[in-house]
């Protein structure tokens, strides 16, 4: 196999919440197919990350935007890069300029695992900040926490129509809430 040959160009795009726009990952950067998930990085149920998986064959190249995007961790990064290098599909990291083939070096396989171990270490560091963040706005008495996923009319019609009859799960998608949170407000 070519190391310039591509069958397939095959893009992988992954925010973290629902508002986000994925517009910037991978701007101009040419793809067959796209596969895009909106879902938290250290969430394991990523289903378009695994459709890619699935769709992605030998002599194709998945084109993402950074590692951070790709997974949770330094060691779902080696595994999954790995895994697909071993199919002989390239991988392709935009903003860090990195491709990797399965013929790497160890120089590769050294910067693949401190580039994305630095993508965790910087994970983790955001959410230390935030947690202190609020911590000292609670101690000041600012923090207000956050915004309620439903308003009290919501919750009242809510109630009425689960008092009716009607499936809570139905519920929570039409008001794109999760059924905890359902449960949590009916409770």
């Amino acid at each position: 196999m070519s190391a310039r040959r591509h069958d397939k160009r095959v893009g992988y795009r992954r925010v973290s919440a629902l508002d986000q726009n994925t517009e910037r990952q991978l701007e101009g950067v040419e793809v067959d197919k796209m596969f895009t998930d909106r879902a938290s990085g250290k969430d394991t149920v990523r289903p378009q990350l695994q459709a890619a998986l699935d769709y992605i064959r030998e002599g194709d190249l998945l084109l993402v935007h950074s590692m951070d995007r790709l997974a949770r961790n330094l060691d779902d990064l080696r595994k999954i890069v790995i895994d697909l290098t071993r199919k002989g599909v390239h991988v392709q990291f935009v903003k860090e300029s990195l491709t990797f083939t399965g013929e790497d070096s160890p120089m590769s396989t050294l910067l693949l695992s401190l580039l994305g171990a630095v993508a965790e270490f910087e994970q983790s560091m955001i959410r230390e900040r935030q947690r202190e963040g609020i911590a000292l706005a609670k101690k000041a008495g600012v923090y207000k926490g956050r915004k309620p996923s439903l308003t009290a009319m919501q919750v009242a019609e809510i109630r009425k129509r689960v008092a009716a009859g009607e499936k809570k799960a139905g519920l929570a998608t039409e008001y794109r809430i999760s059924r905890q949170t359902l449960y949590s407000a009916l409770g």
